[in-house]
C-alpha cells in the first residue's frame, strides 16, 4: 500500500493511503482520531514525480450505463440504441458513454486527498471504445508539478484507463492544486 515518498522534518517518510485521521465538524473525538479510508494529508511536497498507482478493475453494467445516460440526458444512439448499434453503428454494437469511461477512470484512481482541489484537465482522449459489460482499471502517474502562488503548487497526473488485458482506452491529464506543508520555505523544489 505504499504509494507516495514525502519528506518530514528532514526525513524520508512513505504516504500511505488510509492511515491519515483528520477530524471533521460533528465528529465524537474517539471517531475523528480513526483513520479515513481513502481521504489522504498529502501536502505538494508529498507528490513525487513518476509515482504510479493502479487500480482495481471495474466491469460496466448495463443497468448503470443507461442510468448515466439517463442521469445526464446522453441518449445518443450509439450508447442507448440496441438496433442501431448492431444493425447501422460502426461498432456493431453499443458504448458505454465516453463521460461514464472518464468518470469512472478518475474515480477508480482518485484518493480523495485533503489538501488538493481539481484545477482543470488536458488532453483528454477516447483512444478506443467501451463497450457494455468490459472491465476497465487506471493507472495514475505523477508528472510534474511546480510553484503556483504563496499557499500552493500545481501537481499534473496523467489517469491511463485501460480496458480488457491492457488496451488503452482513455488518456487524460489532471491539473491540481496542493497547498504547501510549510508556505515559508516553499519553493516547488521538493
Amino acid at each position: 500500500m505504499l504509494w507516495f515518498r514525502g519528506c518530514d522534518e528532514g526525513e524520508d517518510q512513505v504516504a500511505q493511503i488510509g492511515v491519515h485521521a483528520r477530524g471533521l465538524p460533528g465528529l465524537p473525538d474517539d471517531h475523528a482520531e480513526i483513520p479515513v479510508w481513502n481521504a489522504e494529508n498529502w501536502f505538494f511536497e508529498d507528490f513525487e514525480i513518476g509515482d504510479k498507482i493502479r487500480s482495481i478493475r471495474r466491469t460496466i453494467s448495463e443497468g448503470e450505463s443507461m442510468l448515466f445516460n439517463s442521469l445526464v440526458m446522453d441518449h445518443h444512439p450509439y450508447v442507448s440504441d440496441q438496433e442501431f448499434a448492431a444493425e447501422g453503428g460502426v461498432f456493431g454494437k453499443r458504448l458505454v458513454a465516453g463521460a461514464m469511461v472518464f468518470s469512472y477512470g478518475l474515480g477508480l484512481a482518485a484518493t480523495n486527498c485533503l489538501n488538493s482541489f481539481s484545477y482543470g484537465y488536458d488532453r483528454l482522449r477516447f483512444i478506443k471504445p467501451v463497450f457494455i459489460g468490459d472491465t476497465i482499471y487506471t493507472i495514475r502517474e505523477n508528472l510534474s508539478k511546480e510553484p503556483k502562488d504563496n499557499k500552493m503548487g500545481k501537481v499534473r497526473v496523467s489517469y491511463s484507463v485501460y480496458k480488457g488485458n491492457g488496451e488503452l482506452a482513455l488518456y487524460c491529464e489532471h491539473l491540481m492544486t496542493a497547498l504547501y506543508r510549510d508556505p515559508e520555505g516553499a519553493s516547488g523544489d521538493s
